[in-house]
Parts: C-alpha cells; sequence; structure tokens
C-alpha cells in the first residue's frame, strides 16, 4: 500500500482499489445479495473477473486514488471530506466504479474474444467516466477498439455537462462510441429508452457481429467499487472507540452510501472493524426531486408530504418555517438545482430508510438560495482541503459537493444533526464550465426513440 501525505493541506491519499484488488472477489460475494435484487437477469453480464495486476494494469487503474481532507471544524464538530474527485477526466465519483467495469470487460474480451459494447443511460457523470475509462484502457493496449466500445444516452439537459475526448475527436473512435443526445421532455426517460433498446436488439447484435451490448447500469456494477470508500477510510482514519461519525452525500440513488455500508458490513465481518461503530448516514437532495429525503421521512415519496411555500413579495422569494428538513427560502418550489439529480422514487430508498433506521441519520434538500448564502464560507474552507470552486458560483456546472457541504452547514445550525460529530462529507463531484471542452455540434446525436438509438448505434 502507498500512502502520500500533502503537508500543505494535510491530505492523505491512497488508491483503493489497488490496495484491495486482491479482495475484490470477497468483495463481490459480499455485494451478493444486491446483485440478486438489482441486476438485469435478461440482459448480458460478462462476470465479475478482473485483469492480473500486471503494469499497465496498475496503470490503468491510477486515476482510481482518492483522498482524506481535513476541513475546518463546524461548530465543535470535526469535519473530514472524503474526496472522490481526483481523477482530471472526470471530477466524478463515477471513476472508480467506471475503471472496475471497463476492467471487467476487458477480461471478458481477452478470456473469450467476444467484443463487449457498453450501453448506458447517464445523467452526464457515468457516461464521461465510462468514455474516459475505455479511452484509458484502449491508450493503454489493453483491448482494441473493435472490441470495446461505449455508448451513452444522455437527456438534453445535461448536455453542456458532457466532454470532449479523443473518443470524440478520432473520427473512427467516434463512430465506434457514440453519444446519444435524448430529446424527450423527462429526463429520467433515457433509461427505460436505453433498457427497452438493449432487450430489443442485443440478440439481433450477438448474432450479426459476434459481440454483445452490455446495459451496465445495475446497482452491483457500482456497489462493489463504492465498498472501498469504507475501505479506505479504515485504513487512513479508522473510527475510534466511542467516536460518532456521520457521512453526508448529495444523493439522486444513494448508491454510494449503499456500497459504503456494504465495505463497513464486509470489515465488521472480518472482525477489522467494530460492529457498533456504523456512520450514520446524511442525505441532500434538491427540490425538484427530494424523493429520498420524502421517503426516509415519511415512508412514502408522495410529493404531498413536502412543505407548501408562500411567496415572499418584498423579499422576491419563496418561504416555509415548517419543515427543517426543507428549504426555508427558495427561488422555486420545484427547482432544478443541477440536473444531475434526476432518478424519480429509486429503488434504493428502502434499503437506505432501513440502513438510517437502524444506524441513525437522516436528510436535507437546499436550495440555490441556500448554496449561494452559504458559497464564500464553503469555498474557503474546500479552498484549505485543496478544492478550489471558481470565484463565480454561475461558472460552477457540477454541484454536487456544494450541495452537501450546504447540507451539513444548514443541518447543524438547524439541530438536524448531532453534537459531537465527525461529518465525513463525500466530494462526490466537482468541476466548472471551462475546465473542460464542451460537445460540439457533430460530436453526438440527437434521438428520440428506440429507432433513433439503432440508427445511431448502428443496428438494422
Amino acid at each position: 500500500m502507498t500512502t502520500t501525505t500533502n503537508p500543505s493541506t494535510g491530505a492523505v491519499s491512497r488508491n483503493p482499489v489497488l490496495d484491495h484488488y486482491h479482495r475484490l472477489s470477497d468483495i463481490v460475494s459480499a455485494c451478493g445479495q444486491e446483485r440478486a435484487e438489482h441486476s438485469d437477469p435478461e440482459g448480458f453480464q460478462p462476470g465479475f473477473e478482473f485483469p492480473q495486476l500486471d503494469a499497465r494494469t496498475r496503470e490503468f487503474f491510477s486515476p482510481a486514488a482518492i483522498s482524506w481532507r481535513p476541513l475546518p471544524d463546524l461548530d465543535g464538530r470535526r469535519m473530514r471530506l472524503l474526496d472522490l474527485t481526483g481523477n482530471p477526466g472526470t471530477r466524478t465519483t463515477k471513476t472508480l466504479a467506471s475503471l472496475l467495469i471497463v476492467a471487467r470487460a476487458v477480461a471478458h474480451v481477452r478470456r473469450t474474444g467476444v467484443p463487449v459494447v457498453l450501453i448506458t443511460p447517464t445523467s452526464a457523470n457515468k457516461g464521461t467516466a465510462l468514455r474516459d475509462a475505455v479511452l484509458r484502457a484502449l491508450d493503454l493496449g489493453l483491448a482494441e477498439p473493435h472490441q470495446l466500445r461505449v455508448v451513452t444516452v444522455c437527456p438534453a439537459v445535461c448536455r453542456d455537462k458532457l466532454r470532449r475526448s479523443r473518443l470524440t475527436t478520432d473520427p473512427e473512435l467516434r463512430a465506434l462510441n457514440p453519444v446519444l443526445i435524448y430529446t424527450g421532455q423527462q429526463a429520467e426517460d433515457v433509461k427505460p429508452l436505453t433498457r427497452a433498446f438493449v432487450h430489443a436488439h442485443a440478440a439481433d447484435w450477438a448474432r450479426r457481429t459476434g459481440g454483445r451490448l452490455w446495459f451496465s447500469l445495475d446497482l452491483a456494477n457500482y456497489m462493489v467499487a463504492d465498498t472501498t470508500r469504507a475501505l479506505f477510510e479504515h485504513d487512513v482514519d479508522p473510527i475510534a472507540p466511542g467516536e460518532v461519525r456521520m457521512h453526508a452525500h448529495a444523493v439522486s440513488s444513494a448508491f454510494g452510501l449503499l456500497g459504503y455500508h456494504t465495505g463497513r458490513e464486509i470489515l465488521e465481518t472480518t472482525g477489522e472493524a467494530a460492529g457498533g461503530q456504523r456512520p450514520e448516514s446524511f442525505l441532500v437532495q434538491h427540490l425538484h426531486i427530494p424523493d429520498m429525503v420524502l421517503s426516509q421521512r415519511f415512508g412514502s415519496f408522495d410529493r404531498r408530504n413536502a412543505p407548501s411555500y408562500a411567496w415572499d413579495t418584498q423579499a422576491e422569494l419563496y418561504r416555509q418555517d415548517r419543515d427543517p428538513c426543507f428549504p426555508y427560502v427558495t427561488d422555486t418550489p420545484n427547482e432544478i438545482l443541477d440536473p444531475t439529480f434526476y432518478t424519480h422514487r429509486p429503488v434504493t430508498s428502502e434499503r437506505m430508510n432501513e440502513i438510517i433506521g437502524k444506524f441513525g441519520g437522516g436528510g436535507i434538500v437546499v436550495s440555490r438560495r441556500e448554496c449561494l448564502d452559504h458559497y464564500a464560507t464553503i469555498a474557503g474552507d474546500l479552498a484549505e482541503a485543496g478544492i478550489p470552486l471558481p470565484d463565480d458560483p454561475q461558472r460552477l456546472a457540477e454541484w454536487s459537493l456544494l450541495m452537501a457541504m450546504t447540507g451539513v452547514r444548514e443541518g447543524v445550525r438547524r439541530g438536524l444533526i448531532g453534537a459531537d460529530r465527525t461529518i465525513v462529507v463525500h466530494a462526490s463531484g466537482t468541476y466548472a464550465h471551462g475546465d473542460y471542452e464542451p460537445l460540439q455540434e457533430g460530436d453526438f446525436h440527437w434521438v428520440h426513440d428506440e429507432a433513433d438509438v439503432a440508427a445511431a448505434v448502428g443496428v438494422g
């Protein structure tokens, strides 16, 4: 295990995938129940075998390094940042899972000689990370361009979050790895659209090309990677006896927290960590889709349980003071703070509710007004930790980290987070316009239905 420490910020960095590569099979087994409950029984799955850990494979996994960063204390609460944004090609947590997914595809290609086309719906970050991982595999010679491909289907509202790479600038790679932009009104419809396409065309694709279409969205494909968050935390800063930790995360489906708790189960099962030290969980969402917070609080996704807002003419904003788990002020009661968070009625809510019910925690919904109110303070705290936010918040393209930090500050202010906690904020994503080159016309295909997807992928 190799640990690096930044003396100016106190950040400790390690690569949990490489550190625990030898136990990936045990991690896969520990995730077995979730695989059974959430996998796609009708679709192709390449298995959970990984390539031998040689020099090229180590280089392939190098972006999986994550950091443990100290933050200034908050009203007597110790603050730490679990930084998952270190890969400059993505700046999000989706790097770890995408590297493992692509590694499995590489292992399948090497073992069978059968080409694999990854295909996934995405609100931007998942697709960006898969494309980054596929390009790394190609550049390192782990597979040939015709053996390993990726197709992403992204709603138009998230288009500006997608970025160019050699998969778009190289004509051959662009044709083999198309980006599809969905023009329908409901962003989340990219999921059933993509799944329906794979189910309708996978068999014919296999007959015609000898290859396989892999719908890679399933929870199990991400949970294996997210367990390493708990293993990493235990390696760099194990929970002390009597210490109470709370993990805060901006969530759409809470894959990350579910994986973290599976990682804690592994540590408890092996005796590496005590069972009575499981951290609390704190969910942070936005007003457009507060489904997980609603479900955790009321046992239902029913939006009628959310508070009503009244227009304040003088301040020109909406207010409510009935529910501390929802914003007290907002520009609109149905505000889309970041379109990345687009999942209605996530199937993961019931499991997350069970975890919070057993180990403690809660949730909060934040507004843009609240994020901007805290922006200067949060930007200063993150700068000390070595993670800059843009001077102008309007440049911020990915709001996940800002949302989580705002949720924690409001949660403490409103008494939703207990005293004497160590609060661990999952830095699951942050990047700004200008940090990357966005897609241009000609880099992608507009699609509206299954026939459009088929034409763009080259089916029929």
